[in-house]
């Protein structure tokens, strides 16, 4: 049921974003005249509609998406151009000839392309504007509201014994192993570490700093425990530990070996809690997220490809992966589900960075430079902008709005390859799923 329950906060969240980013398009539309005679979450056949004024509002069977039909997206084009031979020039004149049968008589003016550039813009920019508002917000919740994932000084579990660097990780203590400095201090999980050797500590960072650097040396510690302030004597011992990059992979020293380094060593772990955290980290998570997300989408071919060979080649799936639909409820579930994460707070923390993400995602998947996405709209706003500033430069005046339905082969292409992405990307996250825990 929790894992039902899940699946479907997300999906409504999902939903709610995409009716959101369409909202972004559709307010700034009608602020300036353009007449939008549908507005839809969704695609394929009608689920339900209703007609407010000049616009039909409604849902549609397929909730992988959304859109606001705006009239005269296409200019009528240079008159040149409308005895051009061929299939192609055909289909593209047929498109300029529909857009031009939607603007009623008299109603010239409301055309979308008779619109000034910077009005185009906004139009366009709109929608994931609307995503990075709704992330922006979601985040706000999550980091003052709920708080983030944060080490603190309770112990969650100590260590019986110290292994050695090169165990494997199910290792398990024996009699030969040394008894880790965390037991033999009496400390206990649940226990809150207060001070070390003398200074006070406040968080994780702060004691593990301290206990590598008192190696081989007898501290005093102080705890609470039930309640009550504790004293004990410490005597961290010095192991060798993996030095890593900031990456997060591990340093080779000059032979080309696994780097180390001697630190105090206590055999202990922290207690993870959420804890508020100011608003003023949204920005800065904002931005960790969004170049991530752009990192990812300029890797998007490789990473689609090692994608086909995991679902049709039985390769192993890399947990870096790119999800589509089906992941992504996937995650949802497993969030909402799996045991220690399963109390209403940390659900509902994580649902919400999830759908934060998504967001996110969802602005920088948009932004792409190619139509039939926003990116690629904007792309031709600003070529129009360009293409006008250099006319004039030029003395020729007005050059008219760019004829963007030349662009339609390259539209049908790359929504061709949109869809053949998420069928995918479905397939691969039913036979060879990424499972956040185990």
């Amino acid at each position: 049921m929790s894992y039902l329950l899940g699946v479907l906060i997300v999906l409504l969240g999902l939903l709610i974003s995409i009716g959101l980013h369409e909202i972004g398009h559709l307010l700034p539309a009608k602020k300036f005249g353009v007449r939008v005679p549908q507005y839809m979450v969704g695609f394929g056949p009608t689920v339900w509609s209703t007609t407010r004024g000049e616009t039909e509002y409604g849902f549609k069977l397929i909730p992988l998406g959304g859109y606001v039909r705006l009239v005269g997206m296409y200019p009528p084009g240079d008159p040149r151009r409308a005895n051009k031979k061929g299939r192609l020039a055909e289909f593209v004149q047929s498109a300029r000839d529909a857009s031009s049968e939607e603007i009623l008589p008299g109603e010239e003016h409301r055309a979308f392309y008779n619109l000034s550039v910077p009005k185009k813009l906004l139009i366009m920019f709109g929608g994931p504007f609307m995503n990075l508002v709704i992330a922006f917000v979601m985040l706000c919740v999550l980091y003052a509201g709920f708080g983030q994932m944060t080490p603190t000084t309770t112990l969650a579990n100590v260590s019986q014994c110290v292994l050695a660097i090169d165990a494997p990780a199910d290792a398990t203590c024996t009699d030969a192993d040394p008894k880790s400095p965390a037991a033999e201090a009496g400390l206990q999980p649940g226990d809150t570490i207060t001070s070390w050797a003398g200074t006070t500590v406040s968080t994780w960072e702060e004691l593990t700093g301290l206990i590598q650097q008192t190696g081989g040396q007898s501290v005093e510690v102080t705890f609470e425990r039930d309640g009550k302030t504790q004293t004990t004597t410490a005597t961290p011992v010095v192991a060798d530990r993996p030095v890593y990059n900031e990456d997060g992979s591990q340093k080779l020293d000059a032979q080309g070996n696994p780097a180390t380094s001697p630190v105090g060593f206590m055999g202990m772990g922290s207690r993870t809690e959420l804890e508020p955290q100011p608003i003023s980290e949204v920005p800065g998570v904002m931005g960790e997220q969004l170049a991530g997300t752009a990192k990812i989408i300029t890797s998007l071919p490789s990473r689609l490809v090692d994608v086909a060979q995991a679902a049709f080649g039985g390769e192993e799936r890399d947990p870096e992966s790119v999800v589509g639909i089906v992941g992504i409820g996937r995650f949802a579930g497993e969030l909402a589900s799996t045991e220690g994460f399963d109390s209403p707070k940390f659900v509902a923390a994580n649902l919400i960075s999830l759908v934060a993400s998504l967001n996110i995602a969802l602005f920088a998947f948009n932004m792409i430079p190619l139509p039939p996405l926003d990116g690629g709209h904007i792309a031709s706003a600003l070529y129009e902008g360009a293409r006008r500033k250099v006319a004039h430069a030029r003395g020729k005046g007005y050059a008219g709005p760019a004829d963007t339905a030349r662009l339609l082969p390259l539209t049908y292409t790359v929504f061709i390859l949109l869809t053949g992405m998420g069928v995918l990307l479905i397939y691969a996250d039913i036979v060879n799923p990424i499972k956040l825990f185990g």
